[in-house]
């Protein structure tokens, strides 16, 4: 679906914007980025489009998004694709991660129907995956990937960070990144090695 573009002017700068209404997913990159740069999100511009996540891929819909909200703002957009792919089942949920207990953004489902189909597996390998695309003017700029192995347990255990976070122990660890923390899961995540990327982007364009 195409959008119309029109642009607001922005004085302050550096300044990112999140093309992203989810709070748990921009504290993360909030804390990350520290103060690097003045980070908001969508829910700070009311006019801003919901725009549909009709790729098949993190990078399609990462792109999707970017250029999206980038008609409607002066500056850099950042949009963030993200999900765990399990190798026993094929890669899923993939893309479909956010929404595969049957409810957008029902984190008790999505984990419930995982902990159903891996009830029998021993093949326990996944890994999170994070695809962001900065974009100007309706246009991406440069794309970039993060990842982080680890292996899914049989339980929730932890309540620290969100969606399968408690369900999953990162490699070199005994944890899982619901028991880890903030800290230690901001050190090493998939969001935080793509977004280290994205961050020398930027400085490479006089951001800093």
């Amino acid at each position: 679906m195409l959008y119309p573009c029109k642009s607001i002017a922005m004085s302050t700068l550096p300044r990112l914007i999140l093309a992203t209404r989810n709070a748990h997913k921009t504290a993360e990159i909030r804390a990350m980025i520290g103060d690097r740069f003045e980070v908001l999100n969508a829910t700070a511009f009311p006019d801003f489009p919901e725009i549909e996540e009709t790729g098949t891929t993190f990078l399609e819909n990462a792109q999707l998004k970017a250029e999206g909200i980038s008609c409607h703002i002066d500056g850099w957009v950042l949009s963030d694709d993200s999900g765990l792919e399990v190798d026993a089942l094929d890669g899923a949920p993939g893309v479909w991660s956010s929404s595969y207990g049957g409810e957008e953004g029902n984190h008790a489902k999505n984990n419930a129907r995982l902990l159903l189909e891996m009830a029998q597996e021993t093949e326990r390998a996944a890994r999170f995956r994070c695809t962001m695309v900065l974009a100007r003017g309706g246009k991406a700029q440069a794309h970039f990937s993060g990842t982080v192995e680890g292996r899914l347990v049989e339980k929730l255990n932890g309540t620290n960070g969100f969606g399968y976070d408690p369900l999953f122990i990162p490699n070199g660890f005994d944890l899982t990144f619901g028991e880890l923390g903030d800290e230690i899961k901001n050190s090493l995540s998939h969001r935080s090695r793509a977004l280290g990327q994205v961050v020398a982007y930027l400085n490479k364009q006089g951001l800093k």
